[in-house]
């Protein structure tokens, strides 16, 4: 792997029958950067998430995440990645803390670390009146940003962001993004999917895909002037347009 690649993938194919989920998928993932992998529903980029996490085998190909082959050593790779789901992924009958406390013991952190770690974030979110509610009883806001934080709990190499900022006013969502900027600036590398456009303007690069293969890959800076748009939404139009055209 390059010193400057956390994340290589190499002709990966991933097949259910003969339904081809992911088509050759070919692309790197720089150290601290913000990496957006976009696409419409049904493009592939929940599966491909899956086998970067080392939770789906691909069919053919080869794929390192942190240093790691995802054949050989997914266990490796999911001590050094995070992952957050568009449904959060905390559960709604623990408290604040218990959450977090739960998911820093699955990924290892040590007792004394937990502790100070805890302290740490209810000072930086200001939650101190919320670390003893139940899940359930929070705004989706506050779901959202102590699901990422419980995401980086273990200060992983790389976070995997599934949607995360789905059905969120745009207030919540640049503050989420925040957030991530601030994740990056620590020394983690941030791989997010999302629907909306204008949070792919944030990203260092992006990738579109479309039916499975990665359709465009640059910056955002780059793709917009590749395709004559004024916007992402211009480009992710123009890019759906033309391969509605070629289906026909």
């Amino acid at each position: 792997m390059s010193n400057e690649n956390i994340i290589e993938v190499e002709n990966l194919v991933k097949k259910f029958g003969d339904f081809t989920a992911n088509d050759n998928l070919t692309f790197t993932v720089k150290k601290s950067e913000i990496f957006g992998f976009l696409g419409a529903n049904g493009a592939g980029k929940t599966t491909a998430i899956k086998i970067l996490c080392g939770i789906l085998f691909p069919t053919s190909g080869k794929v390192s995440v942190a240093g790691f082959d995802i054949y050989k050593e997914r266990n490796k790779i999911k001590e050094n990645i995070g992952y957050m789901s568009q449904g959060f992924s905390l559960y709604e009958d623990l408290t604040v803390k218990e959450n977090i406390e739960f998911y820093a013991g699955i990924y290892g952190v040590k007792r004394k670390v937990i502790k100070t770690r805890l302290n740490e974030l209810v000072e930086k979110l200001d939650i101190a009146d919320l670390k003893n509610k139940f899940v359930r009883d929070l705004p989706l806001g506050w779901k959202q940003k102590i699901a990422f934080s419980v995401a980086i709990f273990h200060k992983p190499k790389v976070v995997f962001l599934d949607e995360p900022t789905s059905g969120v006013d745009p207030i919540t969502r640049r503050q989420f993004w925040d957030l991530i900027y601030e994740a990056v600036e620590s020394g983690i590398t941030v791989f997010v999917t999302t629907h909306y456009m204008d949070e792919a303007e944030y990203c260092d690069r992006i990738s579109i895909m479309v039916d499975g293969k990665i359709d465009a890959i640059g910056t955002p800076a780059e793709l917009k002037t590749m395709h004559n748009a004024k916007n992402m939404d211009d480009v992710f139009i123009k890019l759906a347009r033309k391969q509605s055209e070629e289906n026909k």
